[in-house]
Parts: structure tokens; sequence; C-alpha cells
């Protein structure tokens, strides 16, 4: 389902995140995000700004108005420029893709290793 809106460019929160530095040999990146309180059965859709899928998010077993927690995903080298990645965060839920709210998505970081 998430596949044919992401074709379509959804709607969603734009991000940019600036790394400390660039990549070092053997070094890598991964997205840390953390998620709030989100509708049952969404969804949170990471891509780059160009439209590279980069992960979902899809807590399971979450209690209604319990936050969902924090969650990794790698972030290929390929999707960083000059120390600096741009993302698009969407809430995927249904037939609809929206921007998630502050409170939804709470933070978005890099982290490197």
């Amino acid at each position: 389902m998430w596949l044919s809106m992401l074709i379509s460019r959804p709607a969603g929160r734009a991000v940019t995140l600036d790394l400390p530095h660039a990549l070092r040999d053997g070094e890598t990146a991964t997205l840390v995000i953390t998620v709030g309180v989100i509708p049952r059965g969404a969804e949170v859709v990471i891509t780059t700004a160009s439209g590279q899928l980069l992960g979902a998010i899809s807590p399971y077993g979450i209690r209604a108005g319990n936050e969902a927690g924090t969650y990794s995903l790698p972030l290929p080298a390929n999707a960083i420029r000059r120390k600096r990645v741009s993302l698009l965060v969407s809430i995927h839920g249904g037939d609809r893709s929206r921007a998630p709210t502050k409170k939804e998505v709470k933070r978005v970081r890099v982290k490197l290793h």
C-alpha cells in the first residue's frame, strides 16, 4: 500500500540533518527516530527528499495512548550529501498519507558508528 503512496509523493514533514563530519572509512550512519502516540495501524515512513525509501516503522502491540518508542534505521552513505541528509517523514494509515505532528514523531537524529 505505502509503496504506491511513495510513488505519488505523499505529504510529509521535511527534515534536514547535519552530520558532525563526513563519513570516515569503515564508519556507518543510523537514523534514530523517536515516535510518540500514533493512530492504531499507522506507520511512519522515512524517505530521502528524492524519494529513496529508507524504512518504515510499524509499531505493534503498543497500548492505545502510549508512545511507540525509539527506532533505528540504517542510513546508506549514498543518502548523505556534503555532511547533510534531507528526509521526508510521513504517517501512513488506511489510504491516507500525511505529515506527522511534532507529538507523533518527536525527534529524528543521525548517529555515527
